[in-house]
């Protein structure tokens, strides 16, 4: 499969939209002293998920391969130690 092809796309639950949104408006609140409405909150979220998950969820998959790709190699060494010396 070609980088960056057919990408599924990362739905969130409504639970985990509502405490991002909360999340988001606690931020502005916290670090810019500004209060956010809904339609900022949503807005928000929505560029988030569209540009902001596909670049952590390929990261995700280059590190999950990365750790997959050490364990093989592990395999490989753990393998050959359980050789017996042969007479």
């Amino acid at each position: 499969m070609k980088k960056g092809k057919n990408l599924p796309q990362i739905k969130l639950s409504d639970a985990q939209k509502e405490k991002l949104k909360e999340e988001i408006k606690a931020f502005y609140l916290d670090v810019r002293g500004e209060e956010i409405g809904m339609i900022e909150q949503i807005q928000l979220l929505e560029l988030f998920e569209e540009k902001m998950a596909p670049i952590i969820y390929n990261r995700a998959l280059d590190d999950s391969k990365r750790w997959f790709g050490q364990m093989m190699d592990n395999l490989e060494s753990d393998y050959y130690t359980l050789y017996k010396n042969e007479q």
